[in-house]
């Protein structure tokens, strides 16, 4: 890794340059958002995420900040070195419970626990810091008005047709591997169902779109290190008769041995290469490589339960909105995230009849 970097941007609110018509549009998409678990409830008369609805992986670990970082690094969360509670949970993409077997893309959400300092409007009072990420550097649309248009057309498929989406699935993988093999990549065949079967642990995940890094502006990312988590990088896993292959996997893996992600930081160096409107480009390494700032830890555990399902599927919610002013989310996709992760949370607990709280720091999954 080379020791000379680009001198950081400094961050300010001129970095974002807001459309005239977001008040509209954010209602429109979070709208359209909604109309997905308006429909998982009315078939199934439980109250699930419009996004990211089937969890893979509950669990509860720690965030290492490092000790020693360098100036531009030590901000925020990770001005001082500390250890803080965290509650992780894995999932993939749809807002509704789809068989393993249509493969879409996969997140990781981060709540760490007791958190201090100055919160972001809306989060006052809460605790907590929330990192939300996905398998990709960047994101499927540039922006959010582009987005609405592939959110439309999985809402209009949402809880249709499943053995059509597995067929549907396989094709779209074998289109990807295709196109994978001329050198490209294609994030709709992937939001779609083209994702490749593989095992959700060997992912790295990133935030994708940029946030306020305390002084700078950054992307993050959580790259698996320990030796048994690497290893299943790109390893292949089969969803053929298992309609929680993913969940399965996750569980077995937890059940004898723990897991460590280093979570690393990539600052904005360059304007013009590096934009924060436009999410769907991936800021180049070259200008400013990712950079650990903490590692998060996770013993040997119970992945999955019906009764951590409830708690954490069903209580916890996860957003990008949820902490500090300094991690301020950044960009047209991040802030369309505030309205829409907030009403979908308000329709979920409010039909399940269980009312949200962020967690404090003695916080426990149960099993």
């Amino acid at each position: 890794m080379p020791t000379d970097f680009r001198q950081p941007l400094p961050y300010s609110p001129s970095v974002e340059t807001p459309a005239p018509d977001e008040a509209a549009l954010f209602d429109e998409l979070s709208e359209t958002m909604l109309s997905i678990s308006r429909k998982t409830y009315e078939d199934g008369g439980h109250a699930l995420r419009s996004v990211h609805a089937k969890s893979h992986g509950l669990l509860v670990g720690r965030l290492e900040v490092l000790d020693d970082l360098s100036p531009e690094l030590a901000q925020g969360l990770f001005a001082r070195a500390e250890n803080y509670p965290a509650v992780l949970r894995l999932s993939t993409t749809p807002g509704d419970m789809l068989p393993d077997s249509v493969s879409t893309p996969r997140g990781l959400a981060v709540k760490v626990l007791g958190v201090s300092g100055e919160r972001m409007p809306g989060s006052e009072g809460e605790p907590t810091q929330d990192f939300v990420m996905a398998n990709a550097p960047a994101f499927s649309a540039p922006d959010a008005r582009s987005f609405l248009k592939t959110l439309k057309l999985l809402a209009a498929t949402t809880d249709r047709a499943e053995t059509a989406k597995k067929a549907l699935s396989a094709t779209l993988r074998a289109a990807e591997r295709v196109v994978e093999a001329f050198g490209g990549e294609s994030a709709t065949l992937k939001t779609l169902g083209g994702h490749p079967e593989t095992h959700i642990l060997g992912e790295t995940f990133y935030s994708q779109a940029p946030l306020r890094y305390g002084d700078y502006v950054a992307k993050l990312s959580a790259v698996p290190v320990s030796p048994e988590l690497a290893a299943l990088a790109g390893a292949p896993l089969s969803a053929s008769g298992k309609p929680d292959a993913l969940r399965e996997a996750v569980v077995e893996f937890f059940r004898e041995q723990g897991a460590t992600w280093e979570l690393r930081v990539q600052l904005r160096t360059d304007a013009e290469r590096m934009p924060v409107e436009d999410a769907s480009v991936p800021w180049p390494e070259e200008l400013s490589p990712y950079r650990t700032v903490a590692r998060l830890v996770v013993a040997p555990q119970t992945a999955w339960s019906k009764e951590r399902a409830q708690a954490g599927d069903d209580r916890l919610s996860f957003s990008p909105w949820h902490g500090l002013a300094a991690h301020r989310p950044l960009g047209s996709i991040m802030r369309a995230r505030r309205l829409a992760y907030q009403r979908s949370a308000a329709f979920r607990t409010g039909r399940n009849g269980l009312p949200h709280r962020e967690p404090a720091a003695g916080y426990r999954l149960p099993g």
